[in-house]
């Protein structure tokens, strides 16, 4: 009997997380599957060329990205693994001398790197069902367009110039306040524009034992690859620390991330 020792090599594009680091540094091997990443960095550089020209055969993507991907037909299967989630409640940011809480963003100017950023998805929905702000009243202001060429902003979404950066506008004054993804700035003169984060994820969590996900792993749909793509699945639930459940290898990065994501901002 004949044994099939074909490896199939998967391009793949992740960035530098604790658990995948493993993988890709060849701590864990596969029969079946090996990879090759990608160097592009950070994760958000990389979806817009998954999606719109299936750049790699696997890779890291927002989840609101595959959503929006899914929702416009492009050939993506999501993986059940979870590659990156944090508590959102600490990522939208004002300036400490001009203070501002959640019932005053009417007629407000928020920046945000792009209207269909993960992290702004998931601060917009807490600030509506949460502070209950109506989001059609506040100005906001974007830098750059959605990975998914289909998709466009809502009418009456601003552009930012070409020469303008997010940063500098929210300490000049030019945004009263801004949302961050990965790039959360460690600055003495902002601060969280919803009071006491921390606390207010962990209400949040206790309402609704979840933590809130940013990225997925997402793999190209073509029939061969599919099965190479299965092994690669493989590989991922693979990661979870000893002693973790299979089932629970997600949930435990999720509360991991989120964890770490508190501890940075304690020692802001």
């Amino acid at each position: 009997m004949s044994v099939d020792t074909h490896v199939t090599t998967l391009s793949a594009a992740f960035d530098d997380y604790p658990h995948p680091l493993p993988l890709k540094r060849g701590e864990i091997a596969s029969a079946r599957v090996a990879f090759t990443f990608s160097d592009v960095r950070p994760a958000n550089r990389f979806f817009k060329p998954m999606v719109r020209e299936l750049k790699f055969d696997v890779s890291e993507m927002a989840i609101a990205t595959y959503v929006q991907a899914k929702a416009y037909g492009k050939p993506l299967v999501l993986v059940p693994a979870t590659v990156m989630g944090r508590f959102q409640h600490g990522t939208i940011l004002c300036n400490a001398a001009r203070p501002l809480a959640p019932a005053e963003l009417a007629g407000k100017r928020v920046g945000v790197r792009s209207y269909s950023q993960t992290t702004a998805v998931w601060v917009r929905g807490i600030l509506e069902n949460d502070y209950g702000v109506d989001l059609g009243k506040v100005r906001w202001v974007t830098f750059e367009d959605g990975h998914v060429a289909e998709y466009h902003e809502p009418a009456g979404v601003e552009r930012a110039g070409a020469e303008k950066n997010l940063l500098k506008m929210l300490r000049e004054g030019e945004l009263d306040a801004a949302i961050y993804g990965a790039d959360l700035p460690n600055d003495p003169t902002l601060k969280s524009l919803i009071p006491d984060a921390e606390a207010a994820a962990q209400t949040w969590y206790a309402r609704h034992h979840v933590v809130p996900i940013n990225h997925m792993v997402v793999a190209a749909a073509s029939q061969d690859r599919g099965r190479a793509a299965q092994g690669g699945r493989d590989r991922f639930s693979s990661l979870r620390p000893r002693g973790v459940p299979a089932g629970a290898a997600d949930h435990y990065h999720l509360r991991a991330a989120a964890a770490a994501h508190s501890a940075k901002n304690r020692g802001r």
